[in-house]
């Protein structure tokens, strides 16, 4: 990688879908908790990408998950950096191979892609941050309407970009 690091970003995507599950719960022997749920596959597909120096996390969301979706994330991402180098940790996902984003990539200096090894998510503290997302919004509850799934959403990235610390203190290894 040529020149010095000012942002280093881990990335990733993650679907929160409006069908519910139960997640560690307690109820009575023999009277299992049961949530409603209304079967649709609907729901919220973000890109993610978390600061491991600030514990900021940057979020889009978007209809699909294809590399015009991801060019339109870096695109942002770039925005919300606007100077200084940016490494970004990510998988090894198709739509971060594509040819249109290499090409992005490549046109893009102060943006440089380190990419994990396969079948490494727990080398990418951002995974953490989606299990923490979909615990605290989609476990063990209903939502009759996906708007509601999505309200939730937005109000835990404006709860945890609030206190950047909690999630330092719970994603990211202290050095």
């Amino acid at each position: 990688m040529d020149g010095e690091i000012a942002h280093l970003l881990f990335e990733d995507e993650s679907m929160i879908r409006a069908y519910q599950s139960l997640q560690y719960n307690w109820f009575p022997q023999g009277h299992q908790r049961k949530v409603k749920t209304y079967g649709k596959h609907e729901g919220a597909k973000l890109f993610g990408a978390l600061d491991y120096e600030t514990g900021k996390v940057f979020y889009q969301e978007d209809e699909a998950y294809d590399a015009s979706a991801f060019e339109r994330f870096l695109t942002s991402v770039l925005q919300a950096y606007p100077t200084g180098k940016i490494a970004m940790v990510l998988d090894n996902g198709r739509i971060h191979k594509a040819a249109s984003i290499e090409r992005f990539v490549e046109e893009q200096p102060r943006l440089e892609f380190v990419f994990l090894p396969k079948y490494s998510p727990e080398l990418n503290p951002i995974e953490g941050l989606w299990k923490w997302l979909k615990s605290d919004v989609i476990h063990n509850v209903f939502y009759d309407k996906t708007y509601k799934v999505r309200t939730t959403v937005s109000r835990f990235k404006k709860r945890i970009n609030q206190n950047p610390m909690e999630v330092i203190d719970r994603l990211c290894l202290r050095v």
